[in-house]
């Protein structure tokens, strides 16, 4: 399986109880800087099987642009498995149902992803940073409950930008 790793582009800040934290919405940069990832993924000649989002409205805006973008024939699934606070034993259950040979794009949230990217690259004491807008493909290997996979790149929204 060839997994990319997109975090949701920049949001707005929570405003305690006036904004809910699941509503924030992308910001017109977080929406400029997921085009660029976009156009990117287009220019890389990256075509998904399976764009799963987290269901909290930032991440869903950041997966269907995408989606857009990229003239994506496939639907965007959401699953709680990618909210901040999922259950990641759960979500690597799931995707191992989506075949070895599937390309897939999962949309989230800090640090969930980064804890994900380290638990399948087995870099466990690892310093990985995946900025908003950011993205990661790794090459999975071993599936199940728990996965194991090698770190092909990890993209910052500027490489991104570069890249369209």
């Amino acid at each position: 399986m060839e997994l990319y790793i997109l975090r949701h582009g920049e949001a707005g800040k929570s405003l305690g109880a006036s904004v809910r934290d699941d509503k924030r919405s992308l910001t017109e940069q977080g929406r400029k800087d997921v085009q660029g990832a976009g156009e990117a993924i287009v220019e890389l000649g990256i075509r998904f099987d399976h764009i799963l989002s987290s269901p909290l409205n930032r991440a869903a805006q950041t997966a269907e642009l995408v989606a857009r973008t990229t003239r994506s024939k496939t639907r965007v699934e959401f699953w709680d498995e990618l909210k901040p606070e999922g259950d990641q034993r759960a979500l690597c259950s799931k995707l191992s149902l989506l075949g070895r040979e599937s390309t897939v794009l999962v949309v989230g949230h800090e640090p969930y992803l980064t804890t994900l990217l380290r638990a399948i690259v087995g870099g466990n004491g690892a310093r990985i940073v995946l900025k908003k807008s950011g993205l990661a493909r790794v090459s999975v290997k071993k599936f199940g409950p728990e996965m194991s996979g090698e770190l092909r790149w990890l993209l910052s929204p500027r490489v991104l930008n570069r890249i369209s």
